[in-house]
């Protein structure tokens, strides 16, 4: 633990329950609710917290492995390793919705309508709350954006144009909004890979406005724009799809021809 007296210690009290490691995990997740851990921290070693819960060493182990891929703790090893609470992270979520995308829970045209739903709010936000570097990392992203387009890199100007949301999320100043752009990106970025961009100039020129309208502090403005930007590119995209769905079809018919 960091060392700080004037700070009350975190209390573990002993565990009887069949899936002990959860009860350790949520009694660790309560002192973080408390206070009583802070990021940075640095829990006991492993001896002194099973003496602590009256578990084993690989019961704590398990509890702390489970912590670890929730996002809270990171676990390093060495003289000066140990588990220690993570800084505020999103990979948790992105995980999370990652999955829930694999397991076909979350569709594409969830992702669509949540992206136009939060970006919307995200570009209010953003209108009053952008300062003037926040607005200069825009511009300088879509100027990246267009050397990307011009060197035909594709993978670059992909990654670039979805940064454009995070560097957005980040002016509106909410850091749930932030990583929900960090989750939807993420997985807008796996889908986008398989398509054909779309004409960078019109994103580009579309994303100039925003800007424009984010320094004028043109609610109203930026929010038109943003909706009718993102409204373009799901149609833009949605086509790509019918058309890749139409063209399945037909080839599982013509096989099935051949084979009668």
């Amino acid at each position: 633990m960091n060392n700080d007296s004037s700070r009350t210690l975190p209390v573990y009290l002993p565990v009887q329950t069949k899936r002990a490691f959860e009860e350790v995990a949520e009694q660790i997740r309560e002192q973080l609710s408390l206070g009583l851990l802070k990021p940075g921290d640095r829990l006991p070693p492993e001896r002194e917290l099973a003496e602590r819960f009256g578990l084993s060493r690989n019961t704590v182990r398990e509890a702390l492995r489970a912590l670890e891929m929730s996002g809270l703790l990171e676990l390093r090893k060495g003289a000066t390793g140990g588990a220690f609470i993570r800084e505020g992270q999103s990979d948790a979520v992105i995980s999370g919705f990652n999955d829930l995308y694999r397991l076909g829970y979350i569709r594409p045209d969830d992702l669509a309508e949540a992206r136009l739903i939060v970006g919307v709010e995200i570009a209010r936000l953003a209108c009053h709350r952008a300062t003037e570097e926040e607005l200069s990392a825009l511009e300088a992203n879509l100027d990246a954006s267009d050397t990307a387009a011009a060197n035909g890199d594709d993978a670059q100007r992909l990654q670039t144009n979805l940064n454009f949301h995070a560097l957005l999320a980040k002016a509106a100043r909410n850091p749930v909004l932030i990583i929900l752009i960090d989750a939807l990106n993420d997985i807008h970025q796996r889908l986008l890979r398989l398509m054909v961009p779309a004409e960078n100039t019109r994103i580009v020129e579309a994303r100039r406005r925003i800007v424009r309208y984010l320094r004028e502090k043109d609610e109203e403005g930026a929010v038109r724009e943003l909706r009718e930007h993102l409204i373009g590119l799901r149609r833009y995209y949605k086509a790509q799809e019918a058309q890749s769905a139409d063209q399945a079809i037909e080839t599982t018919d013509a096989a099935a021809e051949t084979n009668m």
